[in-house]
């Protein structure tokens, strides 16, 4: 799975995986708000990395494994972040991520009867330094975003943005270069 080769996504240890990541899920996601100790304990737990204890991730989150999940210094996701990691998911530092922004690394066949079969594959998404990515995004699987960039609310990305950019749209697509002079 993490090779990006065809897998069986019913195998069982996939999912047993699956369960154990939906338990510790469960559990972050009914904690009492004020409770933030204890969700960063289960979120170490559960992501693959976390690089320092200056994130927050807001209640609901959802993943599938979890442990594919890297992610930078100062991390914010707000509520109702969704990442479907088969693939690794690498953050960088000083990410903003908004309220409903999801994260796909799974790929399906578009051939019916190749789709039924349950087999499928994974692609990595990588998101640079300082980036912001708006409200109601959609990241799609093999997706780069570079360095310095902003994805404008209610974008689908479904090819990589160069460092420093502004993207928005459906399909996102750049619109402002930003020079960073310094």
């Amino acid at each position: 799975m993490l090779a990006g080769e065809v897998y069986l996504a019913t195998a069982p240890e996939l999912i047993a995986e699956l369960s154990a990541t939906r338990s510790k899920l469960h559990a972050f996601n009914s904690l009492p708000p004020d409770e933030t100790r204890r969700m960063k304990e289960l979120l170490k737990d559960m992501l693959g990395h976390i690089a320092d204890d200056d994130f927050i991730i807001n209640q609901p989150f959802r993943c599938d494994y979890g442990k594919q999940i890297r992610i930078g210094r100062k991390f914010f996701a707000n509520f109702n972040f969704t990442v479907l990691d088969e693939a690794f998911v690498t953050i960088g530092d000083n990410c903003f991520i908004g309220p409903n922004v999801s994260i796909y690394t799974a790929c399906h066949s578009t051939d019916p009867e190749e789709r039924n079969s349950r087999m499928e594959w994974a692609e990595p998404v990588a998101i640079g330094n300082n980036v912001w990515i708006g409200g109601s995004v959609t990241i799609l699987p093999g997706v780069t975003i570079g360095n310095n960039v902003t994805i404008g609310a209610g974008s689908v990305v479904v090819s990589d943005i160069p460092s420093g950019s502004v993207a928005v749209g459906n399909p996102c697509r750049v619109k402002k270069t930003i020079l960073r002079i310094g």
